[in-house]
């Protein structure tokens, strides 16, 4: 059982505070709840009370003798504030304390997890991510929030995470992480295979998978190495992050870093083939002349290199899950496309996508198939790139 203030600031996501603090009572753990003064005009304490079984006030000076402030972060294993309004965010930011919440934040030296909750605007406006960064180098956990509805008819970043994905994430502070202990090394992200100094082959991946499983990785307890390759999107706080370019530049950073790592998640888009030479001039356009013909060459299968050399090198991981990007055929399925990579790459797992001009690449939400080498059961994951992380996650910690 861990010791944990619930701090809830006032916004509509209150209520699903309720419902964490639910979830923490059934895992077993003590909770102290500390609204703000407003969060009554949204929750009433008689609820946070009814459901964690212990007094609940927002004012420093109720319960003086026991000096309250002080005595709730002293005693706590993990301070989390679901949901941190930008209100919230600016004090903790700034050091204030002019309640028992933010006291408290002062006062504790417990890890604290922040799960911010609001509108996009206010989300994205640059005082709210100077807080967060400000937070983040002190060392507390912001849970990044989902996008989705919000209030009223706007729909963007700035959504509450359910209390499921929220509880997910704190496994690690609770002593619960699936991966405490392990070394995980990502890829993600689309390779660019130069044509001149201007042009290249590309792909469509934004890197929005691969930085959702290096973040589900982190949030499990996984010391995480993402090797990026062209992100869409930031890569995730807390992990080291190695930049790649080309296939040849992915296959070097790869084979630099993947010895001493537990499990290597090759979700990078790899291009298949690079051009045979690099003009040291942009290729012009000519009047009178016809378009070049550029020869393409094979560009080498890292997923298969890998596996291949921990034959014969131990440090290498044992546990390798690659991602298949596939479409069907009048020969065959996506799936069928995906057992033959699975049985010919020699990998652990493989994630297969149907991938296409609106599918997968570049989207918010994607569709998969996990298949496994030792002949286990497919499993199916759907929903946002997160929460299909996390199932990928979930699955390869069962397996190492």
């Amino acid at each position: 059982m861990k010791r944990i203030v619930l701090g809830v600031s006032a916004g509509i996501a209150a209520y699903k505070s309720v419902l964490l603090l639910r979830l923490l009572r059934e895992a077993g753990h003590h909770v102290d709840v500390i609204p703000t003064a407003n969060v009554a005009r949204f929750v009433g304490n008689a609820t946070f009370e009814a459901l964690s079984g212990n007094p609940v006030t927002s004012e420093v000076f109720d319960a003086v003798d026991t000096v309250n402030h002080v005595r709730l972060g002293q005693q706590a294993d993990l301070v989390l504030v679901v949901p941190a309004t930008a209100d919230l965010l600016a004090k903790a930011a700034s050091g204030l304390a002019d309640d028992l919440l933010t006291g408290t934040l002062l006062a504790t030296r417990a890890p604290v997890v922040m799960a911010p909750a609001m509108h996009t605007e206010m989300w994205q406006h640059p005082a709210t991510e100077a807080n967060v960064a400000m937070l983040r180098s002190r060392g507390v956990h912001i849970i990044e929030p989902a996008v989705g509805r919000l209030t009223g008819q706007d729909s963007g970043p700035g959504r509450l995470p359910e209390p499921e994905q929220i509880l997910e994430q704190i496994q690690v502070h609770l002593g619960e992480a699936v991966l405490a202990g392990r070394k995980v090394l990502v890829t993600a992200g689309g390779t660019r295979e130069p044509l001149d100094p201007v042009r290249y082959l590309g792909n469509r991946s934004s890197g929005r998978q691969g930085v959702a499983l290096a973040r589900a990785a982190r949030d499990a307890g996984a010391e995480v190495t993402l090797i990026a390759t062209h992100l869409e999107v930031p890569a995730p706080h807390g992990v080291q992050l190695i930049q790649a370019s080309s296939a040849l530049d992915l296959h070097e950073a790869v084979f630099a870093h993947a010895p001493g790592q537990d499990v290597l998640i090759m979700n990078a888009a790899v291009a298949d083939f690079r051009p045979a030479s690099i003009e040291s001039a942009k290729i012009k356009k000519r009047d009178g002349h016809s378009a070049p013909l550029i020869e393409l060459v094979r560009n080498p299968d890292i997923l298969a290199d890998v596996v291949t050399a921990r034959d014969t090198d131990p440090l290498l991981p044992r546990l390798i899950v690659g991602f298949a990007a596939e479409t069907g055929d009048g020969e065959g399925s996506v799936l069928d496309y995906g057992r033959a990579k699975l049985a010919t790459k020699g990998c652990e797992m493989l994630v297969v996508n149907e991938v296409g001009a609106a599918k997968t690449f570049g989207a918010e939400t994607n569709e998969a198939t996990i298949l496994f080498a030792d002949g286990k059961a497919a499993v199916n994951a759907a929903g946002s790139k997160i929460e299909v992380a996390r199932i990928v996650i979930n699955q390869l910690a069962n397996a190492i």
